[in-house]
């Protein structure tokens, strides 16, 4: 625990100018981000007596160990700077929100020549259109199989598409009128694009004009005595009807407007938002967050404010933007959304009629949503920290293990050799922090060899990075250590070559710098005995090491003969169980990705300096790698981007590789003539 006086700037040497500062702790990781208007007034708060500060801000000060902070021209700056900071540096004291799901949205790809409409999750696309987010993959569906009736919109993936338009012969959408079939070429692209153009305006709002128009276009079919066509409209304007029945009405105005409620109590805050555009409800979404900071509504609304629209752009952010209490910086913030709309935005507190209703509904769904987060995560978090304890005690450590790290080796058979790195921070993995590492030091399978290897990479970098920021402190090499040479700063030497490595911007959360309390590995008492020697060697002695062997579900620690043996329905072993599957599960896809890239490689795959987009070029050029085998240098050079050197070492590498093995037809047992002579990459 630091003192912040040790690391108080000096009197008159913070600007009392707008900026934004950054508090790391011992290990340079950045653990808070904060803006202010002067940074001066701002920065001294945090520097009264303990007793005189939220016991969260005292606990972030004296977490810290230095702050520094960088000026900017304006408020809307220091807001964008913090936001793009929290982003990166992902602070443990500053509120995060976290989704309780991954919430479906309708989108339209018109990035593509032929737009496709269908359900999207994750981050957002360039040029593609979103509408929402829903509350069920189902609802969006339901909307959609309404619409295609009205918008024959393709649907079908880029698999089924190009099968089409190989066959001749649309799919069944094509067939029962729910598609164009712009596959078949019954429509043309630009006839296609105009469909999903005018689904989007549709669902972007503007409903009142479209359906006027086929009523028009219905009523003019009639007179004309094309009762079939009539119909048909008919029908088309009660889809749409339909569709829109399934948002609810809540403005008779066409209000584009996002409605943004909080609920919080001592420890933690939810946040609803409520979607309105064409004075619709079209989508609704729901954030939960410790408040690890000592914040008020009005920041707990700006924090919101810079989730929700950080990544948004144009009419994603609603003209207006309605919340329960505005933020210290009201105007900047109402800039920086100005700014990312590219038009003004209104953000202001409802006083009276409906949207002052509608808030109040909104506001209850979050009283809702934080009473249910809280009953379901009371039992989960007591079972976390019991968990915690009881390894804890079993293992015979001063604390609970906060961090663990835990190292598995996969491999078939001795082929493809390598290992993963899983992190759990408080009973919760950190998916953010995993790693997967190829063994390089040997070839073969040496299970014990390798987790020695993986041990030693991992913990020479973050020695590395302690050196890098002034920490190491040279010490006598324990005895029998077999690394006992040190560079110049009391690095020891087999770590001297892990710093050009970590070349990154200091204080990132994707760094090998923080250690953990507990090292788990996957296996007995060799493996354990190898990570403990790495360690060892290293001269780390502050980590402590188990092993969990798969066999009795066994918990082995260093230099004991018995294994540790907790119960069957210790919540303790359960969490190692965990740990362990989980660093099983990541290591395993890992090797399975790297066989499968193996078994599909091809003789271009082994010309170094080739990359895939030259390789696409040569196999479109030559339409074979026989064909290309064959080729002369001068024909090999006339292909672009291919110059006289890539092409000679191209020739002698196929020259040297041994051609395909025959193909053939298990049916008959004839061999089939080759016209490719080898795989495509």
């Amino acid at each position: 625990m630091a003192d912040p006086s040790s690391y108080r700037p000096k009197p008159g040497q913070i600007p009392d100018s707008p900026g934004v500062y950054k508090f790391r702790d011992e290990h340079r990781r950045v653990i808070y981000v904060g803006k202010a208007k002067s940074l001066r007034q701002r920065l001294a708060n945090y520097f009264q007596p303990l007793t005189s500060l939220h016991p969260r801000t005292a606990t972030m000060v004296t977490t810290a160990a230095s702050v520094e902070w960088t000026v900017v021209a304006t408020e809307v700056e220091a807001l964008q700077l913090e936001y793009s900071w929290i982003k990166e540096f992902d602070p443990r004291f500053n509120v995060k929100y976290r989704d309780d799901k991954s919430y479906p949205y309708l989108a339209v790809t018109m990035n593509e020549e032929f737009p496709r409409v269908q359900v999207m999750r994750g981050a957002k696309k360039k040029g593609v259109r979103y509408f929402g987010p829903y509350g069920h993959a189902w609802a969006i569906r339901e909307t959609v199989d309404l619409m295609l009736r009205v918008f024959p919109v393709r649907t079908c993936s880029a698999g089924v598409f190009k099968r089409s338009a190989q066959i001749g012969r649309p799919c069944l959408l094509g067939y029962i009128g729910k598609c164009a079939a712009p596959c078949v070429g019954r429509v043309t692209p630009e006839e296609h694009r105009e469909l999903a153009e005018d689904f989007c305006d549709f669902m972007a709002g503007r409903t009142g004009a479209y359906l006027r128009r086929i009523e028009q276009q219905m009523m003019a079919a009639a007179e004309d005595m094309e009762y079939e066509r009539a119909a048909r409209l008919r029908d088309d304007i009660e889809a749409l009807r339909k569709a829109l029945e399934k948002n609810a009405i809540v403005f008779n105005d066409a209000t584009d407007a996002d409605l943004i409620a909080v609920a919080e109590d001592e420890l933690e805050a939810a946040v609803q938002i409520f979607h309105v555009r064409g004075g619709r409800v079209r989508g609704q979404r729901g954030w939960v967050t410790d408040k690890v900071e000592a914040v008020d509504t009005a920041g707990l609304v700006e924090h919101a404010l810079q989730q929700l629209y950080g990544e948004e752009t144009g009419d994603s952010v609603p003209k207006e933007v309605l919340v329960p209490a505005l933020p210290e910086d009201a105007e900047a913030v109402s800039g920086w959304l100005a700014s990312r709309r590219g038009s003004n935005v209104s953000l202001r507190i409802p006083q009276r009629g409906d949207k002052k209703a509608l808030m109040v509904t909104v506001a209850r769904n979050a009283q809702q949503a934080l009473a249910l987060h809280k009953t379901k995560r009371a039992s989960d978090l007591t079972t976390r920290s019991r968990a915690l304890e009881e390894i804890a005690a079993a293992l015979d450590l001063d604390s609970a293990p906060l961090r663990i790290e835990c190292f598995d080796i996969s491999h078939l058979q001795g082929d493809d050799v390598v290992a993963s790195m899983v992190v759990f921070e408080d009973g919760l993995a950190r998916k953010s922090e995993y790693r997967r590492f190829q063994i390089k030091s040997f070839e073969g399978q040496d299970d014990v060899r390798s987790m020695h290897e993986v041990i030693s990479r991992r913990f020479r970098r973050y020695l590395a990075e302690k050196v890098r920021t002034g920490e190491w402190v040279e010490e006598e090499s324990q005895e029998g250590a077999e690394v006992i040479g040190a560079e110049p700063g009391g690095l020891p030497a087999a770590v001297s070559g892990e710093v050009s490595a970590l070349q990154e911007e200091d204080g990132r959360p994707k760094r090998f710098a923080y250690p953990p309390q507990l090292l788990v590995v996957d296996g007995g008492q060799p493996q354990v005995a190898a990570a403990k020697r790495a360690l060892d060697e290293l001269g780390i002695d502050d980590i402590a090491v188990c092993g969990l062997a798969k066999r009795l579900e066994e918990v082995w620690v260093p230099e004991e003969d018995d294994p540790v043996v907790l119960p069957r329905s210790s919540e303790g072993l359960y969490l190692l169980q965990r740990v362990r599957d989980e660093a099983h599960r990541f290591a395993i896809t890992y090797q399975r990705a790297k066989r499968t890239k193996r078994f599909k490689a091809g003789p271009l795959d082994a010309v170094p300096g080739l990359g895939d987009t030259r390789k696409q070029a040569l196999i479109k050029h030559f339409g074979s790698v026989k064909k290309l085998r064959s080729a002369t240098i001068d024909e090999i050079c006339e292909v672009p981007g291919i110059g006289r050197k890539t092409a000679e070492t191209l020739a002698a590498a196929l020259a040297e590789a041994a051609p395909a093995a025959p193909a053939v037809n298990t049916a008959t047992g004839e061999i089939i003539e080759e016209d490719d002579g080898g795989s495509t990459p």
